[in-house]
């Protein structure tokens, strides 16, 4: 278990860039030293605002997009193409803007008849991060370079919300999950265990209506009721705050927020 650093910034729109600025440098040391690099993506409003910052970024041409493995930390159990899957907008964000190799973006199952449902969609994304570990490798999913997380305004990250089963999951890396408390109530999500297994995670809040989550899940809260609270890296954990999601802080807790 890593501990928390805490980086804050004046606006999600600073947050964005330079968390993307960030992720490019860590992806572009990754190749360097491995020969490609895996990342877990999230969505929602800073996950996505992050990937349109790395889209209109110079220094994105530094990536070798074609050795880079993406996978996603949670999805919508929607059809294919549907607007609301966080597939679908970080294509729209970025992905259909670079040179991927298709084998290489590991998408989550969509609800298109192939699976009768969610938990059948979780089994096959489990096995898919499982094919891809290596025997280096923590438990039964690859060591992911970057685990990228956004956190709701109810302390759930990925799709593991307070309470329910999937927050409480020891031993699957995927879980179905059934009546979540927003729209749509049906999903896919790592569980905490598969998260725990990436070197990094970094954890994206902007906004006051995620002050009270930040500083419940870094209080030292239980991870049952504050799912934030238990995801963390290997290597390093990584808060990225805008000013307002950081106000609830203690001020002695992080440097000065950038300018």
């Amino acid at each position: 278990m890593s501990t928390p650093q805490i980086v804050v910034h004046r606006d999600k729109e600073l947050m964005a860039q330079a968390a993307a600025a960030r992720l490019i440098t860590k992806i572009v040391d990754a190749q360097a030293a491995r020969g490609s690099a895996s990342v877990v993506l999230t969505g929602g409003r800073n996950g996505n605002g992050l990937l349109a910052a790395l889209a209109a970024a110079p220094a994105r041409d530094a990536v070798d997009w074609s050795r880079l493995d993406l996978w996603w930390g949670d999805e919508r159990f929607l059809p294919e193409g549907d607007p609301e899957r966080n597939a679908t907008q970080a294509r729209e964000a970025l992905l259909d803007a670079v040179d991927l190799d298709p084998a290489r973006v590991h998408y989550m199952p969509a609800a298109d008849g192939k699976h009768d449902d969610a938990d059948a969609a979780a089994e096959v994304y489990a096995a898919e991060l499982a094919a891809a570990a290596r025997p280096e490798d923590h438990g039964p999913v690859p060591s992911f370079d970057v685990l990228l997380l956004g956190v709701g305004p109810d302390t759930h990250v990925a799709s593991l919300f307070p309470e329910l089963p999937g927050v409480r999951e020891t031993e699957r890396t995927v879980v179905g999950v059934h009546g979540a408390p927003k729209p749509p109530p049906t999903r896919v999500s790592l569980t905490l265990p598969a998260i725990r297994a990436a070197r990094e995670v970094w954890l994206l809040a902007a906004g006051e209506d995620k002050a009270n989550a930040v500083a419940m899940a870094l209080s030292g809260a239980g991870e049952i009721q504050t799912p934030a609270a238990g995801a963390y890296g290997r290597q390093r954990t990584l808060w990225l705050l805008d000013a307002p999601a950081a106000a609830q802080l203690p001020r002695g807790l992080y440097p000065p927020a950038s300018p």
